[in-house]
Parts: C-alpha cells; structure tokens; sequence
C-alpha cells in the first residue's frame, strides 16, 4: 500500500504531528526512527543535517590558510552530513527512498531554514537530485493539535514553495561563499608573518560588529563638555512646586547637545538665578488629556529586549525558554518570528485563548482574561489582526493549552507573553498632563521656567501589570514630567524661593546591552540611503530573529566581544578587524547595506521577481573583488585611528606607536631616528589591549593572560609576556615565559627525572610519566641525559580551567583511563563551574573531558510509574527488550544500497557516455570535457562556453555555473 513520508524538523515535533493525526487517521506504531500507520510514515531531522562541503584542497584544519587557493567559488555545492547527526541523516533518507513511499510533506519549521532543512534532504536522498516523489508543504504557526490537523487539511504545493526554496538555498550558499572566502582571506592576509591569526568574518556577524565598534569610538572621542541647568522651587498658597528655566525662543540646531533648557557658561547661568530668586512669578497652565497604548505583541527580537531588561536574560537564554514553551508545554505559538500582528481572521481565536486564560486557576491572570470578555473588548483592530502584517509566522501568543509544570525561568517569560497579549486589547491607559510656565519679570527681562505634571485617570491596560495610579506617577524630580503638581490660584504669583543653577556635564552615547544591541540589528536599515533597500531592512534587519541571539553569542564566543554586567564591549581584535576591512575598502562586510541588499534581493526571489542564477553571479563576483582586495594589499599601510602610548621605548626612551600591525618606536620628539624596536600585536592570535601594551612596556613585564593558541598544534594555552634584552641584535625583543615549564618544554636543557616517581606509564608510547613543573609529562616529550631528543609529545597540566589534578587521579587516568568525577572546572564562556571526567581520548591524541550522562528533564510518564509499582515492563520497556532480542538475532546489517543512477539523454550521452549515471557525476563529467576542450571562458571563470555537443546539451551558446545542475536534470531520464 503507497504511503505518504512526513518529515518534521525535530523529533518532538513528529511526535506532535502523530497524537494529532491519530484520532483521525489512525493509531501509529513506534519504530526506532520513525513512526507509521496505513496512510503516513513520520519522521524527523534534529535540525540541519547536512551542510555545504569544503573542498578537500582548500579544506586546511590547522596552520596557514593561504591565498593560493582563494576564492574558493566551486562550480557546484556538495553536501556532506554533519559528522554528530549522520545516524539521523541515514534513518531519514532510508524512510525517503522507500519503494512504497509514493509522496512527500515538508513539515519542518515554516520558514526559510525550515525549507533548506527539508531541500538538502530531498537532494541528498536522490543523489543530488530531486527523489521525484511529489512535495506537499505542511505550515505550522502553532502546536496545538487542531492547528496541526487544521495545517494538514490546507497543505501548500510545491510550485508555490519554489521561491522560498530558491531564497533558501541562495541564502545559504551565499553566505558559505562570504565566510569562506572573507574568513580565509583576512586569516592569510593577518597570517603573513607567521603563526595562525584567525579572523572570521560574515555577511552578518560583521556588520553586526561594526555597530559595536563604532558605538564604542564615539564613545572613545567623545569630549564632554560643561553646561548648567538653573532649578527653581516655587512657594504657592497650597504648597511648594519645582520649575526648570528654558529659553522659549530657542530653535533644533545640528548640535544634539544644544537644548531649550541649558545654558553653557556658569556666569549666564548665574545671573538667570540671581536675577530670579526672590521674584514672583505669573504663572499660566495647560492641561489636556493624553492616552498611552500597550506596546505591541511580542515578535521574538522584542521578546528578547523585553525579558533581557527586566529580567536580564541573555538572547540565547529568552529564545531557548520561547522554544521549550513552544514545544514541550504547548503554551506559546512558534517563537522564531518577525511579525508582531495576528492574521485578520484570528479574532475567535483570541476570543478562546482567553477563555482559556479566564479558566485557567493562573490567579494573577484569570481576572483580567475575564474583564476582557465580560467588557467585550476582544475585536478586529488594525493595530492587532493585520494581514500585511504578517510574514511567515504570527505573533508570539499563548495557546490554547493552559501551560503546566513551568520553571521558574519559562513561568516568567510566559507571564510576560500572556500579559503582553491581553494588554493590546484592553484601552489605553489615560492621563492628565499639565504643563504649567511661571514667568518672571525682572529689569525688563522676562525668565521663564517649565513644570510638567501627570495624573493617572483611569489604568486601562496597565491594571494587568498590578499598577494603580498612584504608582504609575514617578516622584517629583526638579520640574520633569510626572509629579502631582499643587494648585495655583487665579492671580496668584507665586515667589521664587529658591533658584540655583546646576553644574552638568555631557555624556558619550551609552554601550549597547544585549537589548539595545538587538535593538539596533532589527534597525539596521536606518544607516542605509536608498529608499528600497531600506524599506528591505525594515523587516529584516541584521539577521533574523531566530539568528540574532547565536550572532551575538558567537561575536563573544570568537572574543571579538566582551560582557561587562550589562554592557557589550569591542575587543582589540575587534577594532583590528575594523581597520581591516576599512582599509581594503572592503565596505560590504562592515556596512548594514550588504544585508540590506542581499535581503531585498532574497525577498524578490521569494516572489519570483529575482532569478537565483543574476543573484548568486553577483555574489560571486563580490567575493571575487573582496578576495583580490586582500591578496594585492601592503598591510603595513592600512590606514587607521592608531593610538601613541603614554610609556617610552625601552631601548632608547622614544615614543611608541601603533600601526596596523606592531606597536613600533618612531625615535625621540625632534627628529631623532627610530632605534628600531617594535613588537606584534597578536602574538600566538592574542591581539593586544592598548592598556595591555602600556603596561607591558612600563614593566616589561604582563600576564599571566589567556587566549594565545600553539602555531604547531593549535592549543589554546596560557603564559606570561616578558621584554628582555637581545645582546644579539641591542635591542628589546618580547618572549613568552611558562614559568617553570620554560626550562622543562621549550627549550634543549636535560631533565633528570633521576630520584622521582613515575606516575604511570605514557598512554601514547609507554614511557615513565613525572611531574615536572606545572604538567605532567611523558619523559620521552623532554630531552633527558638517557634520550637526548624529544619523541613523544604526551603531556597534561596539573591545573585545567582552574581544576587540580592532583597526582592521584594522573594515576588513575594513567592506569584505568579515566580519573573520578572533578567538580571544579570553570568555563571561561559560560562563566560558571562544571563537572567532568578526564579520560585518554585515543583518537584525539590528547587528555579530553566527560561528562556525566544527563538525566531526563522530562518526567516519567504514567506508564512508566505504574509499572514500578505493579511489577510490570511499561511499554517503553518491552520495546527496549525486543529491539535488543533483534539487535542479538541479527547476523550481519547489509549496506545501504545506493540510489540506481539514470540514463542520459541522446544529446547528453554524445557527452558522459550511455551509461546510468548519479546527478553528481554527470556535473563532475562535464567538467572534466570542459577543461579538456578548454571551454571555460576567458573573461567570465563562472561561464561554460559551449561547443557542437555541449550546444545540444545547452539549449544556447553560453550557460553560468549556476544554470548547469538545473539544466543536467532535464536530461537525466
């Protein structure tokens, strides 16, 4: 019997799919990877399964990535597994080419990555070509099990997925193309000098990093200046009141820090006071009633502002918490959105999710659910349910499954969606805002001061946050917005009792925090020009909301980024990079509008406005241009903000200097040459903070630091920076000390292990192991008086990540493999202790961590819990037996078979020849006959000239690289 293959995105989701189908389809039986009944089979990736390859010969692990093989700009994308999901890949693309599987649904995530996911699949499970089975697209916008039968009932064809799938796949490639060729361009290019120094770079991890950077040297030149604000207290009948003076005919200059209300000398200032004091004022009033609206539903980037200032979690943190409540408790709808609307005909649906808030026993809730609905205040409003609104997802709102069993951290993040969500339907909160001028006459001159009060009339919204009026009006602070302000009388003149003016200075722009950071992806376009492009950015920003969060993590993880409490500050190499980049002129990597661009093109191909061929052409050209800017530059002339340090050279007391690279002396003030000392920047990949050079050069002297990396095996490795004297060249050069290991591992002085203990024998050649210095070392990884020359390289400190290891557990590691569970281990990233065991990892070469098997998060289900108590297997249980009693039964597995290959066409056959073949070898052979009959075009390396054969294959004289894998397919049979 033919049957239909759903592919979900996770496995959590295919399990959500098949309690929903089965009261209408049928019960499912459980296999090991997949689900099935009569009509579907389901199944599930964990994500991306697979991934563009790397070319072999470009493919280097460690050491220098050189300029020789750049760009790299292949004539087609091979996909390779990702190496810790291969079992997946396999069980998936195993259901995929099932004889008896006729049809296809594409149920992962509703989006553009959701689509990718699904089209790598479907290519790699037909040998790089489509499987041929027809595809149906399954759109989620929540979990519940209605919506999910609802989303089965409106399956989407694949004609009308073709543009996603087209944008998901340029995306993807194009970003590949950037990272690759930017990441290994710029590592060469700062690699010159030796070593590995490496500087990744991407279409949005470095645009986001430019914001950071330039935030940070506003904040570096910005000059404060002094001004004066004169604050008066003024003595009514009913009491006193505060008032600022401002200048009623002052008028918006270019200057940002000019205002209405500040003077900027201390003698004008002084005289406003002098001449006011004691005076009575006139005073006139105003007040008129204002309103204020909730804020809008949450998409996820404002989510994550939200819960980062209130609660100061991190991105990562909010949108993990979003997606355990999406998937685990069924309580929001799907996270990973833009869109901060409902569509048009989802007011019922709003009607039933408070309903479900209004009977849900959440006390701090209910009420205000049940107001909503007794007051009939759930209604179309443009501002809620609007259709252009929306994009591939919704809002994020509660479902209509009350949430259950809630951690204190997913109980806060739910309360604040679920507020958010009745707040926009309640009325908008209402004021009484009273601004009141007290005039003061003097010598013919009139002095005016300001004072603004708000009242609080009725609460509206702001009653589900637990606010009553009172609390909603702010203290009294010297005449601002927000006090209660006492009556004045008709024909009362108040007396200027007290008036002095405030000495005040000018503040720099403020670091971004996580939340204003995200704040400022989302409104990347504003930086642009063009209109167009702009307009593209609105709704795209800098990444994507599902995207932002791992940017962020990833700028800090790579250390071009540092968290200070709440700040986000830019590291030396962050400000390298910069300097890079603006100085090879390569402007698509540091500036919004690449994104911008890109995002208004990717939008286009989702409409079938924009071709993906001109689209992927002009990225590679791009790369072209950016690679060839970085292989031609002088990198000791890039152009820079350079800094001069305060403390002199050490071997002739001139001054140093910064340059892109070196911090070097330019010799004495009046003209005296350069005595010619200088140091790296980064050396082992660690770049220097300028405060780090000064104090390097003030007591020769620094560290211990972290973050330098060996040239020869790539560790990461901590030591101390000294300047010493080189009696060789006169001059200072700088060294790394290892305090006692110096002697022990980098230099040709013999050890004598003579008189000390062996720890146990070298797991890699067998040899004595000791102690010596701060590691435990193999005695054949140092010369000694019996083996003059080191032969093995085995070795282990006596301190990781601030954990001892003390002799007894090298001892137990040595003879057993493993020590006990350390618990003292300090991530640098996650700034936090953990547990773990070390172990010889074999395979590694080296001394490796793990960690204790995780328990469940989840509780036992009820099954389970009876069994214990009656005794008998759960069913879970007697699964688990007869998987094993097959797994025991079975003799040998048999290899997969590989997908059959297909016969070519007449015209193609004239090629490659009669034989079947796999999609992938047809485009392999047509390049081997291209560069054999040297077809490539001279001035055009993406374009395929074609002969009398390849004219027939072609359909016209020339074709790009990009045409080719669509144009084969026509021809395979």
């Amino acid at each position: 019997m033919s049957k239909t293959l759903v592919i979900a995105e996770k496995p959590s989701v295919a399990q959500d799919i098949v309690r929903a189908l089965t009261p209408v389809v049928g019960k499912f039986d459980k296999h090991d990877d997949h689900f099935e009944n009569e009509r579907y089979v389901v199944t599930s990736a964990v994500g991306h399964l697979l991934e563009i390859k790397a070319p072999e010969e470009f493919d280097v692990k460690r050491g220098k990535w050189s300029f020789a093989h750049l760009p790299v700009i292949p004539p087609y994308f091979e996909l390779q597994p990702v190496e810790k999901t291969k079992s997946r890949l396999s069980a998936v693309v195993k259901q995929a080419q099932r004889n008896d599987v006729i049809e296809l649904i594409n149920a992962c995530d509703a989006g553009r990555e959701g689509e990718l996911i699904f089209r790598l699949i479907e290519q790699y499970a037909g040998g790089a070509a489509p499987l041929g089975k027809p595809v149906q697209r399954l759109w989620l916008q929540s979990m519940t099990p209605q919506a999910i039968r609802d989303g089965f009932n409106q399956l989407r064809s694949d004609a009308q997925m073709q543009g996603l799938a087209d944008a998901a796949r340029s995306r993807s490639e194009s970003d590949w193309l950037v990272g690759i060729n930017g990441t290994r361009a710029m590592t060469a290019f700062n690699s010159r000098d030796g070593g590995f120094f490496l500087t990744t770079v991407g279409r949005v991890q470095t645009p986001t990093l430019s914001l950071v950077v330039e935030r940070e040297e506003k904040i570096r030149k910005f000059i404060s200046r002094d001004y004066w604000e004169i604050h008066a207290s003024f003595a009514a009948q009913a009491g006193d009141y505060p008032g600022r003076w401002f200048d009623p005919q002052w008028k918006k200059t270019d200057d940002p820090e000019q205002r209405a209300d500040r003077v900027w000398s201390a003698q004008q200032a002084q005289a406003i006071a002098d001449a006011t004091r004691g005076r009575p004022a006139q005073v006139t009033e105003e007040s008129k009633p204002a309103t204020q609206a909730s804020g809008l539903l949450f998409d996820l980037t404002s989510l994550q502002r939200e819960a980062n200032s209130k609660f100061g979690f991190s991105a990562k943190t909010t949108l993990a918490l979003a997606q355990s409540l999406y998937e685990r408790h069924k309580a929001l709808t799907y996270p990973r959105t833009d869109s901060r609307a409902l569509p048009e005909d989802y007011v019922p649906v709003a009607q039933q999710t408070f309903a479900m808030l209004a009977g849900s026993g959440m006390a701090h809730l209910a009420p205000h659910a049940q107001t909503a609905l007794n007051q009939g205040y759930i209604r179309p409003s443009k501002r809620i349910f609007d259709n252009s609104k929306v994009s591939d997802h919704f809002a994020i709102i509660p479902t209509l499954q009350a949430p259950g069993d809630l951690s204190e951290l997913e109980q806060k993040l739910y309360d604040l969606v679920a507020r958010r969500f009745m707040a926009v339907f309640f009325p908008s909160a209402e004021y009484l805002v009273t601004t009141r001028i007290s005039k003061v006459e003097q010598a013919g001159q009139s002095y005016h001061f300001k004072t603004e009060g708000k009242v609080l009339v009725k609460p509206g919204w702001l009653a589900i946050y637990g606010k009553d009026a009172a609390s909603e009006v702010p203290e009294a602070k010297d005449g601002d917005k927000g006090q209660n302000l006492v009556p004045v009388q008709p024909g009362e003149q108040p007396l200027a009792q007290q008036v002095e003016p405030k000495a005040l200075k000018t503040r720099p722009p403020a670091r971004y925090s996580e939340s204003t950071l995200l704040g400022a992806m989302e409104s990347a376009g504003k930086q642009v020009e063009d209109e167009t492009m702009r307009e593209a950015m609105r709704d795209k920003g800098l990444g994507t909301p599902a995207t932002r969060a791992a940017i962020i993590e990833g700028l800090l993880t790579e250390k071009y980024m540092l968290r200070e409490g709440r700040e986000i500050i830019p590291t030396a190499k962050a400000f390298q990079l910069m300097t890079l980049l603006r100085g090879l002129g390569v402007k698509e990597l540091s500036r919004a509008d690449l994104t911008g661009e890109w995002e208004y093109k990717l939008a286009q191909m989702e409409k079938g406005l924009l071709s993906r061929d001109s689209f992927m052409a002009e990225i590679a050209a791009m790369t072209e241009r950016m690679v060839q800017k970085a292989k031609e530059y002088d990198r000791d002339t890039i152009p820079g903000d350079y800094a001069q340090l305060a403390a002199p050279c050490p071997n002739c007391g001139g001054v140093v200097k910064e340059n892109y690279r070196r911090y070097a002396c330019v010799g004495k003030l009046g003209g005296e040459p350069s005595c010619g000392f200088s140091f790296g920047k980064s050396p082992a990949g660690r770049t220097f903070e300028p405060p780090e050079a000064e104090q390097l050069l003030a007591s020769h002297h620094i560290g211990p630091l972290e973050g330098f990396r060996s040239k020869k095996t790539g560790w990461p490795f901590v030591a101390e920076i000294v300047l010493v004297y080189d009696e060789e060249t006169h001059n200072y050069k700088l060294e790394f000390d290892f305090g006692e290991d110096k002697n022990a591992l980098d230099t040709s002085e013999l050890v004598d292990f003579a008189g000390q203990q062996s720890l146990g024998a070298c797991p890699q050649c067998g040899a004595p192991v000791y102690e010596h210095g701060s590691h435990y070392v193999c005695s054949h990884t140092v010369p000694t008086p019996a083996q003059p020359a080191a032969t093995c390289d085995f070795k282990s400190s006596t301190v990781i990540l601030q954990q001892p290891v003390e002799r007894e557990q090298m001892q137990k590691l040595l003879s057993t493999g493993k020590t006990d569970l350390l618990d003292k281990f300090y991530s640098l990233r996650k700034r936090r202790t953990f547990k773990a065991f070390l172990f010889w990892d074999k395979a590694a070469g080296k001394v490796n961590f793990e960690f204790e098997p995780r328990q469940s998060k989840y509780p036992p289900k009820a099954g389970a819990a009876a069994a214990k108590k009656t005794g008998k297997a759960a069913p879970a249980k007697k699964a688990l037996a007869k998987k094993a009693a097959k797994t025991t039964a079975k003799v040998a597995k048999a290899p997969r078979a590989l997908a059959p290959g297909k016969r070519p066409s007449a015209a193609l056959a004239e090629v490659i020849g009669t034989d079947p073949v796999l999609h992938t070898e047809v485009i392999k052979k047509i390049w081997v006959y291209v560069h054999a009959h040297n077809l490539q075009d001279a001035t055009n390396k993406r374009a395929i000239n074609a002969d009398a054969k390849l004219l027939a294959v072609f359909g016209k004289p020339q074709i790009t690289m990009f045409e080719l894998a669509g144009i084969i397919g026509k021809h395979l049979g």
